[in-house]
C-alpha cells in the first residue's frame, strides 16, 4: 500500500451490518484485585524485609494492570467496536455539553462522599434541565505517594497517581459505578482520568528505586555509578530526592547518563525546580546494592516521568491498564489523557533534548486511544503544544483536543475589546486542518487561566503574522498577548487575581470579566455589577457553545465563583502554584449551606449567582439563560456542523462563526465582546443573497441578505446572537 494513501475505515461495523436486531454488545468487563491486608508498620520499611517488598507489590498500579490484562486477553467482547481512526463527531454526538467537576472543590450533602453527590439523581435532575450530557469527575483515584508505610499527600491535585483504586475521600468504587448508572438512566456518560505521562511516588516508583523487577522500566530513571555521585546533588534530612540544577545536568549529560536539559522547564521556580531531573539519596535494592538515581520530571518532583520506550515496557502495561480499569471494571465511557504530549524524548547532537512534538508521543497516543475504543469509549486530550502537534496528535490518537488554541485567545478578546487575535488563531487552526468539531470548547477548568501560546513562542517563533497592521514576529506576538493579559487582568486593578509561574493568570471566568470591566473591589459590587458579569459570561458561553465540537463548563462557571481570598490559601500557594487562588469550593444543589470549606479542606468560593435549584426557579437566572442556548445548539445540531468561514469584521468587538448545519443550511454565531452598542455589517460569501436571516433566540428575522452577501445588525454590549439563513 502506498504509505500516502489514507485508509479509510469502515462506515459500520460488522454487527451492525449483519445483525441490526442483535442488541450492541456488552462491553468488555473486569475486576481489579481486592487488597488482602494494609500496612504492618512494626516492621521495618527497607528492601530486605520481604514482608515490606511485597506490601508494596500488592499496593503497585503495574500488579493491578497485569491481572486486569489477564481478564481481557483473549475475549471475543475486545473485538467489537472500530479503534483505528478518531471518530471526533461520534464523541461529540454521544456527549455534546460536559460539566467538568474538580473533586476537592465541590461540597458534598453531609454524610456523603464526593462520588455520592455527584450521583445524585436531583443533581441529574439539574444537569438534564440545563442540558448537560456528560460529568468528568476529574482525578478521583489514589495519588500523592508512600514514604515507608506512611501515605503522602498529593502535590499537585490528584494529577500524580499512585493507584487504581478510588481514594476514600472522595468515595467508593461501587459509587463510581453507580453515578455510572444514573448518568446512564439520564443518556450520559461519566469522563475519567488517566495520566499516561506520569505517576505519584507511590509503590511503584520506592520498587523502582529498590530495583524491583521491572520497576525501573516504569520511569525514566537512571542508576548513576558510585564513582560519579560527586555530580549528584545532596538529599536534605527528611527529603526523598533533590532537584538539580544546570552545571549538574549538563555533567550528567556529557557523562552519557541522561538526555540533559529539555525544551523548556515547566513550573520553573529558582530553588525549587531549575530543571527537569532530580537525584535520589542512596537507596538500598533488593538485591543488597546501594544506589542513586535521576529520574525526569517534567512538571513536579513528585511526579516521576513514564518511560515509554523501555524494553520491559512496564510504562506502557501500567497506563493501559488504569485505563481498562476505568473503562471496562468502573463503567467510564471516555478518558481524558492528561499531560500526554511529553511521552517521548531524545538526546540531539545541539541544543536541548526533544522533548515536545515528538513522534513517539503520537504512537504512545495512538495505542492508548485504539485500546479506548476497543473498549468502547472515547478519549480527549489536553495538549498544550502547537496546533500543529494538536493536529499530528489527532490524526491517530485521542478522539478530541482541548481547545488550548482558542481559549486565551477569546478571553483576550473579552479583555481588550477586539477580537483580531481571536480570529487569527482560528483561522490559524482552519489553515492546519484541525476541525472545530474535534476540540473540546471550555469556560473554566481547574487550571485557569493558561497561556498556552506555544505555537508563537516555539515552532513559529520566527514566522511572521499579521496583526496590528503590522508583520510581527510569532515570539513577539505572544509576549504581547501575554503582557496585555496580564496588565489588564492582575495587579493594583485587579489584585484579586495573580500570575501563576511564567504560564497564565490565577482566575476565575468571573473574575476574568470583573477584571475586563475595571472592578477591583469584589466586596463593592452591586447588583447591576453582577446583571454585567452574567451577561459577559453569557457571551462566552455562547461564544464555547455555539460553534462545532464538544461546549464544557464547571461549577465554578454555573454558580459564577470568584477568587479566594489569598490568606485563606496562603500554605497551598507558598511554593507558588497560586491556581488555588481560583479552585474556591462550591455547592451546586444548596447541599450544605453553612459549610465554610469543602471536605478537602479548600474555602469556599463566593458565588454570583446562587446554587442551581435558586437558578432553575427563575427564567433570567444565568443556568436557565444558558439552557436556551444549549437548547438552541441542539435543535439545530451546531454541535456537530461544520465551520467555514471565520470572516473579517466590520467593527473590532466583533466575531461572526459561519457553520454548514447539513443539506445547505447556513447559521452564523455573531458576538459582541465589548461594554458598547455596535451596528454591524454581517458578511460572508457563504451567506446567500436573497435569504433571510432569523434569530433563532425568537424567530424573528433580522434582515435579508443582499447582493454583497452582507445583512446588517445591531447588537448590545455583550450581546450574542444566533441566526440561520431561510
Amino acid at each position: 500500500m502506498d504509505p500516502e494513501v489514507q485508509h479509510e475505515p469502515s462506515e459500520i461495523t460488522y454487527d451492525e451490518k449483519f445483525y441490526p436486531a442483535r442488541p450492541k454488545p456488552l462491553r468488555p468487563s473486569v475486576r481489579r484485585a481486592n487488597r488482602t491486608g494494609g500496612p504492618t508498620p512494626d516492621s521495618e520499611p527497607v528492601a530486605s524485609n520481604p514482608e515490606y517488598v511485597d506490601w508494596l507489590t500488592e499496593q503497585s498500579m503495574l500488579r493491578d494492570a497485569k491481572l486486569i490484562a489477564e481478564q481481557l486477553s483473549g475475549k471475543g467482547s475486545m473485538w467489537q467496536n472500530p479503534y483505528a481512526d478518531p471518530d471526533p463527531r461520534a464523541a461529540v454526538e454521544r456527549a455534546p455539553v460536559w460539566f467538568t467537576a474538580y473533586p476537592i472543590s465541590v461540597i458534598n450533602a453531609p454524610q456523603t462522599s464526593f462520588l455520592s453527590t455527584l450521583g445524585d439523581e436531583k443533581l441529574w435532575q439539574a444537569f438534564s434541565e440545563i442540558g448537560v450530557t456528560a460529568v468528568h469527575t476529574g482525578p478521583v483515584k489514589v495519588a500523592g505517594g508512600i514514604h515507608g508505610w506512611r501515605p503522602t499527600p498529593s502535590v499537585d491535585g490528584h494529577f500524580d497517581r499512585i493507584g487504581m483504586q478510588i481514594d476514600p475521600a472522595f468515595g467508593s468504587e461501587e459509587e463510581f459505578r453507580r453515578l455510572c448508572v444514573v448518568a446512564s438512566a439520564y443518556d450520559g456518560i461519566v469522563i475519567d482520568d488517566i495520566v499516561p505521562g506520569h505517576t505519584g511516588k507511590g509503590a511503584d516508583f520506592r520498587l523502582a528505586e529498590m530495583a524491583v523487577a521491572d520497576y525501573p522500566g516504569i520511569y525514566h530513571m537512571v542508576e548513576i555509578e558510585p564513582q560519579d555521585w560527586h555530580l549528584l546533588p545532596r538529599v536534605r534530612a527528611g527529603a526523598d530526592s533533590q532537584n538539580i540544577d544546570a552545571d549538574a545536568e549538563a555533567n550528567l549529560a556529557r557523562a552519557g547518563y541522561i538526555i540533559g536539559q529539555l525544551q523548556r522547564v515547566i513550573f520553573y521556580e529558582l530553588g525549587v525546580k531549575e530543571t527537569n531531573w532530580s537525584a535520589t539519596p542512596p537507596v538500598v535494592g533488593i538485591d543488597g546494592v546501594e544506589r542513586r538515581w535521576v529520574y525526569l520530571h517534567y512538571f513536579k518532583a513528585g511526579q516521576p516521568s513514564i518511560n515509554w520506550l523501555d524494553p520491559s515496557f512496564a510504562g506502557m502495561r501500567l497506563v493501559i491498564g488504569d485505563a481498562c480499569h476505568s473503562i471496562a471494571d468502573l463503567g467510564a465511557g471516555a478518558l481524558r489523557l492528561d499531560a500526554n504530549g511529553f511521552l517521548g524524548v531524545e538526546r540531539r547532537a545541539e541544543g536541548p533534548g526533544w522533548s515536545e512534538g515528538h513522534p513517539l508521543s503520537e504512537a504512545a497516543n495512538h495505542l492508548i486511544a485504539s485500546v479506548v475504543r476497543k473498549m468502547g469509549g472515547f478519549t480527549f486530550q489536553e495538549l498544550n503544544l502547537t496546533i500543529d502537534d494538536i493536529k499530528a496528535m489527532g490524526e491517530n490518537g485521542a478522539d478530541l483536543s482541548y481547545d488550548f488554541i482558542n481559549r486565551p485567545a477569546y478571553q483576550h478578546a473579552l479583555v481588550m475589546g477586539n477580537t483580531e487575535f481571536l480570529r487569527l488563531t482560528m483561522t490559524l487552526a482552519c489553515d492546519h486542518g484541525v476541525d472545530t468539531a474535534s476540540l473540546v470548547h471550555a469556560l473554566q477548568n481547574h487550571d485557569e487561566m493558561t497561556f498556552e501560546l506555544i505555537h508563537f513562542a516555539t515552532l513559529h517563533a520566527e514566522d511572521e503574522f499579521a496583526y496590528g497592521g503590522e508583520s510581527v514576529k510569532g515570539c513577539d506576538l505572544g509576549d504581547r498577548i501575554r503582557g496585555e493579559l496580564t496588565d489588564r487582568l492582575t495587579g493594583r486593578w485587579a489584585p484579586y487575581n495573580r500570575t501563576f509561574t511564567t504560564n497564565g493568570i490565577a482566575c476565575t471566568t468571573a473574575s476574568v470579566i470583573t477584571a475586563s470591566l475595571g472592578i477591583r473591589d469584589l466586596d463593592r459590587m452591586d447588583e447591576q455589577d453582577i446583571e454585567t458579569v452574567k451577561r459577559a459570561h453569557l457571551l462566552l458561553a455562547m461564544y464555547n457553545a455555539l460553534q462545532p465540537g464538544v461546549f464544557a463548563l464547571s461549577g465554578w462557571d454555573l454558580l459564577g465563583v470568584l477568587p479566594v481570598a489569598a490568606e485563606e490559601v496562603e500554605d497551598l500557594i507558598r511554593e507558588g502554584d497560586t491556581r488555588w487562588l481560583n479552585r474556591g469550593a462550591h455547592d451546586l444543589m444548596g447541599y450544605f449551606p453553612d459549610a465554610v470549606r469543602s471536605e478537602s479542606g479548600i474555602p469556599r468560593g463566593r458565588s454570583l449567582y446562587g446554587s442551581l435549584p435558586e437558578q432553575l426557579a427563575d427564567p433570567q437566572s444565568f443556568a436557565r439563560q444558558l439552557a436556551r442556548i444549549i437548547e438552541l445548539r441542539n435543535k439545530y445540531g451546531i454541535a456537530t456542523a461544520q465551520q467555514i468561514d471565520i470572516p473579517t469584521v466590520s467593527h473590532k468587538s466583533l466575531l461572526v462563526m459561519v457553520h454548514e448545519l447539513g443539506q445547505g443550511t447556513i447559521q452564523a454565531t455573531v458576538l459582541n465582546f465589548s461594554s458598547d452598542e455596535i451596528s454591524a455589517t454581517i458578511q460572508s460569501k457563504h451567506l446567500v443573497p436573497g435569504t433571510c436571516a432569523i434569530d433563532v433566540f425568537d424567530d424573528n428575522e433580522i434582515a435579508t441578505v443582499d447582493e454583497l452577501h452582507s445583512f446588517p445588525m445591531n447588537l448590545g454590549p455583550y450581546e450574542g446572537v444566533a441566526v440561520v439563513l431561510r
